[in-house]
């Protein structure tokens, strides 16, 4: 028999073979014959009728979910070894990987696996000599925030990686590896200045009837288990007046590429609460600045005054999912909190141009872009954005998994650790937010 290690794919192998010599039971043999490569044991031939009893053996089951551990049908085995094939065959050609901080690199590559092995890691510079010199060349996987301006070099295929719209439980600030990301060839989901896979996917893809089904009851699993971006929803409902049109107004991060390539010109959050102030002139607006922010990890902290100039009150440790059950409105310039808020049920108006406006379902502020002229169902948008467009992995198994089971697991509490890594970081943030609080006490 052929040794395999526990990892490796056997399809990778025979791919490039003209013919397969091991034993009729071992998983190269099947897979020769499944493909129509001549399977030989020893040198000779091995009968048809020989193989198909060994595939017959090999389907009979029992078949388990390797996620729960639950018996499974043949058909959902199937269907979850198809996903996988799907990957592998995606990052097939990826020949290195930059700009992937190092506390999430094991993850990153977990999702990159190519069936035999992982992207090596390089600074930018290093990633494009590695390429340049392998044979055929190959695709640069690259964390946008992280690489230079200018790259990559023209002509030089990139895979952007960024974090999905189910990223994990806590905050990636706080040095927690992402748990879903979306690899995409043409571009960034955020950057609104050029094409990208996410838009491709909902200005041609076909909704058939059971995608739309599977996509209603994953958003109905995600407001049920008040998930977001970052997990459950943490913290003490928010005291909102009675009576009045009440408007939340979600800040950003002020120099996040997200702000600088969706945000249509909008520079500052403080331009942007101007804005929702005019657009909502009689309203009682509640400001919530980015959690990075709050937790003194990044840049965009806005004073009190600067705030009340334009906001009834500012919001930092409330509950997210029960404001969002409880606004009228919710604006933003290109959070993903706008997503969260239609996955909700709210009514959102945006100012920016995130890959979930100008399908149809949102009061758009921005010029509208040509390339999103499909009117969406909500379904329609959850579909391509939470199931066809990321990947997942499974915090428990480390496989990678649906959606639904990150949904499982996030909602309870599973995959949820702090490392001496978090613990350090939030500790870090915590001593640069009283900085900033202390330095506008004495300039007030």
């Amino acid at each position: 028999m052929t040794l395999l290690a526990p990892d490796a794919d056997p399809w990778a192998p025979v791919t490039t073979a003209t013919a397969v010599d091991c034993s009729p039971d071992d998983p190269l043999a099947l897979v020769a014959w499944l493909t129509g490569k001549p399977v030989l044991h020893r040198g000779q031939p091995v009968l048809d009728a020989t193989l198909r009893a060994a595939f017959a053996a090999a389907i009979a089951g029992p078949w388990r979910d390797p996620f729960t551990g639950e018996p499974a049908t043949l058909r959902a085995t199937i269907a979850l070894l198809a996903g996988w094939r799907r990957l592998i065959d995606a990052n097939r050609g990826i020949a290195v990987a930059t700009g992937m901080a190092w506390w999430k690199r094991e993850a990153i590559a977990r999702f990159l696996w190519d069936g035999t092995g992982s992207p090596a890691f390089a600074p930018p510079a290093a990633a494009i000599r590695r390429v340049g010199r392998r044979p055929g060349g190959g695709t640069i996987a690259a964390w946008p925030s992280r690489v230079p301006r200018d790259f990559p070099p023209p002509g030089t295929p990139v895979a952007w990686v960024e974090d999905g719209f189910l990223r994990s439980a806590g905050l990636g600030a706080d040095l927690r590896a992402p748990q879903s990301v979306a690899v995409d060839r043409g571009g960034p989901a955020f950057d609104a200045q050029a094409p990208n896979d996410l838009e491709a996917i909902l200005a041609t893809r076909d909704f058939p009837p059971d995608l739309l089904a599977r996509a209603a009851a994953l958003r109905e699993s995600i407001a049920a288990a008040r998930l977001g971006k970052y997990g459950p929803a943490t913290g003490t409902p928010a005291d909102l007046p009675a009576g009045r049109r009440i408007v939340l107004a979600i800040g950003q991060v002020a120099d996040d590429l997200s702000v600088r390539r969706g945000g249509a010109g909008i520079a500052t959050m403080a331009d942007f609460l101007a804005r929702v102030r005019a657009a909502e002139p009689d309203a009682w607006i509640l400001y919530r600045p980015h959690p990075d922010v709050a937790a003194g990890h990044r840049a965009g902290h806005l004073s009190a005054a600067r705030v009340a100039a334009h906001a009834d009150a500012c919001d930092t440790g409330s509950d997210l999912a029960s404001l969002l059950d409880r606004v009228d409105a919710v604006h933003v310039l290109s959070s993903l909190t706008g997503f969260e808020a239609l996955l909700r049920g709210r009514s959102v108006t945006v100012h920016g141009q995130p890959f979930y406006a100008g399908w149809g379902l949102t009061r758009d502020l921005a010029p509208p872009l040509p390339r999103r002229g499909r009117r969406l169902t909500l379904d329609q948008l959850v579909a391509g954005a939470l199931i066809l467009y990321p990947r997942y992995l499974d915090p428990v198994t480390g496989l990678p998994c649906p959606p639904e089971v990150l949904v499982r697991r996030l909602a309870s509490g599973q995959g949820r650790s702090t490392n001496w890594r978090t613990a350090l970081r939030r500790a870090q943030g915590r001593v640069r937010h009283r900085l900033v609080m202390l330095g506008e006490r004495f300039r007030g």
